[in-house]
């Protein structure tokens, strides 16, 4: 059957917390009299009422697909719970002492409203070198996340996203990503313990319906069924088949 896609606005609280957690990860102290090769820590201040020292401003760097709402994680949906969550830590002096934030956006969507993996990374480059993020939110498609997970890795900038779900995320090659979201490989865990717990050894058909000219949802979903079942020595046969071109005969797949 062919995979929806789903999606849900982020708990404005949760976002809350994912900011700090990144911006308390930054606040690296200097060793031997040299930096850290992260963004440097909040300067000393002279002593006196904390009202009195001046805020230091903390950039985010956000890039989603502006309006196409097919994306789970695209502006329409993420901008509020976003800035609701600045909202909420500018207001709190306890929450970030001494910080104020702010964020700029990019549109990670070419001219046919899809997201593109080549515009994201140059919005990336764009907004890196004109306002030098302390962290990336997004990008939220899994072509997009992967050329800009690669960049904020070089530069050790984290990137917090829902948009990397794909088992090509895990083995170490984007440390500077924190996947907030649902992943395939869970999901291949979750389809792996069901086989165990029937003692299904013998065979799983798996069937997906693959646009090439989108995020690819269905196709990743089954990379992570069919990795995590391969990797016990279960024998898969994969059936793919095209939604849009009928007629479909199921029953013969």
């Amino acid at each position: 059957m062919a995979c929806r896609r789903k999606g849900a606005a982020l708990l404005p609280a949760l976002l809350v917390l994912l900011v700090l957690l990144v911006l308390l990860d930054h606040q690296q102290p200097v060793v031997a009299g040299r930096s850290s090769s992260r963004h440097r820590g909040p300067s000393r201040q002279p002593r006196g009422h904390p009202e009195r020292r001046a805020l230091q401003n903390v950039t985010l760097a956000v890039i989603l697909p502006r309006s196409n709402t097919d994306y789970p994680w695209a502006w329409p949906r993420i901008g509020p719970a976003l800035e609701r969550a600045i909202s909420t830590v500018n207001a709190d002096p306890a929450l970030l002492p001494n910080h104020h934030l702010t964020y700029v956006f990019k549109n990670s969507e070419d001219k046919d409203g899809i997201c593109s993996e080549s515009i994201a990374p140059l919005m990336a480059v764009d907004l890196k070198f004109a306002h030098n993020p302390w962290a990336f939110i997004g990008p939220g498609c899994s072509y997009t996340s992967s050329p800009v997970g690669l960049f904020t890795t070089h530069w050790d900038v984290p990137m917090v996203t829902a948009g990397a779900p794909a088992v090509a995320f895990y083995g170490g090659v984007y440390p500077s990503i924190t996947n907030t979201g649902p992943t395939h490989k869970k999901l291949g865990k979750f389809a792996l313990r069901i086989c165990e717990h029937f003692g299904w050894r013998e065979h799983v058909m798996l069937m997906f319906s693959d646009n090439k000219v989108d995020d690819r949802p269905c196709y990743f979903a089954v990379e992570g069924l069919y990795t995590e079942l391969k990797s016990i020595n279960i024998s898969l046969v994969d059936r793919v088949f095209e939604e849009n071109k009928l007629p479909i005969n199921y029953s013969q797949i």
